[in-house]
C-alpha cells in the first residue's frame, strides 16, 4: 500500500472513531465519515467494503492500541495478585486518557460485533494474546486465588466497575486520582479474591 493510500485509511478510521464515539453506530452514516475525513464517499468504500467493515477493522486497530497499553510492564511471572493490579491500573489509565477510544470499544463490545469477539476470547481461556483479562482469570481460578465463577461474572464484577469510573470521570463526576485509582483497584481484587 503506498503512503498516499495509508494516509486516506487512516484519515477515514480517524473519522469513523470520533464520529462513533459521538452518535453511535446507528447515528454515523458514511457520507459523514467521509467528509469528516476529507475524502468522497467512493473512495471509503475503496478500502472498506461497507460499515460493517469499516467498524471491525476499526475495532482491531483500537484493540491493538489499548492492548499495547494494558499490557505495559506486564509479565507472566509476576504473582497474580500484581498482575491484577497491573492490568486494571493500565486499563483505568487508558481509558480516561483516551475518552474516543473508550466510548467506542465499549460501544463496540456492547454490540452484536462485540458479542461475537467476546464469545470468542472465551473460548480460548489461557491466550494471553486473546484476551489478558480472560487468561489471568483462568489462572487464578485455577490456582485458587479467585472465586471460582464464569469468566463473564468475574468480568462484571471487575472491569464493569472500572468502566463505570472511568464513565463518571469522564463526565465529570469525580475526580480520579491515582490513590483512588488503587483504592478502586483493592476494592475490585477483594470482590472476587478467595
Amino acid at each position: 500500500m503506498t503512503q498516499e493510500k495509508k494516509d486516506k485509511r487512516c484519515a477515514i478510521l480517524q473519522a469513523a472513531l470520533e464520529i462513533f464515539a459521538e452518535n453511535g453506530f446507528h447515528g454515523s452514516p458514511t457520507s459523514m465519515i467521509a467528509e469528516k475525513a476529507g475524502v468522497g464517499t467512493g473512495t471509503l468504500y475503496r478500502y472498506f467494503e461497507n460499515k460493517d467493515d469499516l467498524i471491525r477493522e476499526l475495532h482491531k486497530e483500537m484493540d491493538l492500541r489499548a492492548r499495547e497499553v494494558i499490557l505495559t510492564d506486564y509479565a507472566t511471572t509476576l504473582p497474580i495478585p500484581e498482575r491484577f493490579f497491573k492490568l486494571f491500573s493500565n486499563l483505568i489509565h487508558y481509558t480516561t486518557a483516551n475518552p474516543r477510544e473508550f466510548r467506542f470499544l465499549e460501544q463496540f463490545y456492547n454490540s452484536p460485533y462485540g458479542i461475537a469477539v467476546r464469545q470468542a476470547r472465551l473460548q480460548d481461556p489461557e491466550n494471553l494474546e486473546a484476551d489478558p483479562f480472560v487468561a489471568l482469570f483462568g489462572e487464578a481460578k485455577k490456582e485458587g486465588f479467585i472465586v471460582n465463577l464464569p469468566t463473564e461474572v468475574l468480568m462484571a464484577l471487575t472491569a464493569g466497575p472500572a468502566f463505570f469510573l472511568t464513565r463518571s470521570k469522564l463526565a465529570g463526576f469525580i475526580n480520579l486520582d491515582e490513590e483512588l485509582i488503587q483504592n478502586t483497584i483493592q476494592a475490585l481484587w477483594k470482590a472476587i479474591k478467595r
